[in-house]
C-alpha cells in the first residue's frame, strides 16, 4: 500500500516538509513511483516505532487489511524463472550470481541489491533447512516492478548459509514484489509448498526444470495450496 508524502505526514501528525526532511536526514523509507516519492504503509509504521515517533495505529491496520491477490506459485516461477548452475563459494558470491540472474528492469542497481541481500542475511540466516533458503530483505524488495515474481536459483555447489539445520544451501527462492502485502502472501505460499517432501527431494536432486514445475502444479491441482491472501500479520518479521 503506497502513501503520498502528504498522506504519510497526516499519519505522523507533522507537515509534509518535515517528512521530506526526515527522508533525507533520518532515513525515513521512501520510494520513487512515477517520478513521485511515496512511502509504504508498513515500512512507515515500523520506521516511526523504531524512532519513537507517534503514528496512527490505523495506518498499520489499514495496510494489513488491504486486499492483495497474488498469482499462483506456478505463475510466479514462470515470471521469475529457474536459474541453474549458479556459481559461488560463499554467500556474498552467491548473492551476486543470483542478482545477476534476476529478470529486473535495466535501471536497477544490481550491486546495491546484492549488498542489501547480504545485509539482511547478516541479521539472521534465511536458510530454512533441507538445503533451501529464501533470501529477502526485512521489507520487500521494492524495485519499481509492476508484478511480483519468484526466481528459483539452483547452485552449482551447496554453500554454507548458517541454516537452522546446519545443512549447506543448494536452492534459493528469491521473492521480488511491488509492495508489502504481496510480499507477505508470497512468503506464506512458499512456506506451504516447501513442506512438500517430494518437492524438496526434487530440489536436492536438481531435477529438470519441467519436473520441478510439474510438482508445483500438482500441489496446486490438489487444491491444498496456501491461499494467496494471507491472514493479517502472517509471515511478518522474517
Amino acid at each position: 500500500m503506497h502513501l503520498t508524502l502528504r498522506q504519510a505526514a497526516a499519519h505522523l501528525g507533522v507537515p509534509e516538509s518535515t517528512v521530506r526532511r526526515w527522508i533525507t536526514t533520518r532515513g525515513l523509507p521512501a520510494h520513487r513511483v512515477n517520478e513521485r516519492l511515496h512511502c509504504n504503509a508498513i515500512e512507515l509504521w515500523e520506521w516511526a516505532v523504531e524512532h519513537g515517533i507517534p503514528v496512527s495505529r490505523g495506518l498499520l491496520e489499514q495496510a494489513r487489511a488491504a486486499p492483495e491477490e497474488v498469482p499462483s506459485l506456478s505463475q510466479l516461477l514462470a515470471a521469475g524463472g529457474v536459474h541453474r548452475d549458479l556459481a559461488g563459494e560463499a554467500k556474498a558470491d552467491v548473492f551476486r550470481a543470483v542478482v545477476a540472474a534476476l529478470p529486473l528492469p535495466p535501471e536497477v542497481d544490481r550491486d546495491f541489491l546484492a549488498t542489501v541481500l547480504e545485509a539482511r542475511e547478516a541479521m539472521g540466516s534465511t536458510g530454512i533447512g533441507d538445503g533451501i533458503a529464501i533470501p529477502h530483505v526485512r521489507n520487500p524488495i521494492l524495485l519499481h516492478v509492476t508484478r511480483p515474481f519468484v526466481a528459483l536459483c539452483l547452485l552449482r555447489r551447496a554453500v554454507d548459509f548458517d541454516a537452522i539445520d546446519g545443512l549447506p544451501v543448494h536452492a534459493l527462492f528469491v521473492v521480488v514484489s511491488p509492495n508489502v502485502p504481496a510480499h507477505l502472501r508470497i512468503l506464506a505460499q512458499l512456506g506451504f509448498f516447501l513442506r512438500d517432501e517430494e518437492l524438496r527431494r526434487l530440489l536436492r536432486a536438481a531435477a529438470p526444470t519441467e519436473t520441478i514445475l510439474a510438482r508445483v502444479a500438482a500441489i496446486e491441482a490438489q487444491g491444498i495450496a496456501a491461499p494467496a491472501r494471507a491472514r493479517p500479520g502472517e509471515g511478518e518479521g522474517r
